[in-house]
């Protein structure tokens, strides 16, 4: 089985799981091509140390870009910028990596900690 995604107008619309075979047979008249991705593919990466497949795994909403053969996240913030190697998107700043938790302040382009219950 393999991981297919419906892409109108370069946008990801719905993902499924079929086989290859299964297109052969299946009589989709609505607008839109199917494009297969993979689950274990993301930033560029295959997880599994195997060959990854068009950056990141496609989800409902994503951009297909042709040109970058690449399945791109939605933009979550306006300040983030998208790393052409990855296809995925970047804040301005790195997050602090000292085992707490943070969120991403847009207002002031930067990471707040998260205080969970004292």
């Amino acid at each position: 089985m393999a991981h297919f995604a419906k892409v109108v107008n370069d946008k990801v619309v719905r993902v499924v799981v079929a086989d290859s075979d299964y297109f052969d047979n299946f009589t989709d008249t609505s607008p839109g091509r199917w494009i297969q991705t993979s689950y274990n593919t993301k930033s560029g990466v295959h997880i599994n140390d195997g060959t990854p497949l068009r950056k990141n795994y496609a989800g409902i909403g994503f951009t297909y870009d042709a040109t970058k053969d690449a399945f791109i996240p939605p933009q979550l913030f306006s300040s983030w910028t998208l790393n052409e190697t990855s296809c995925t998107w970047e804040p301005p700043t790195a997050c602090p990596d000292d085992d707490k938790m943070y969120t991403w302040n847009e207002d002031t382009t930067n990471w707040v900690e998260i205080t969970v219950g004292e």
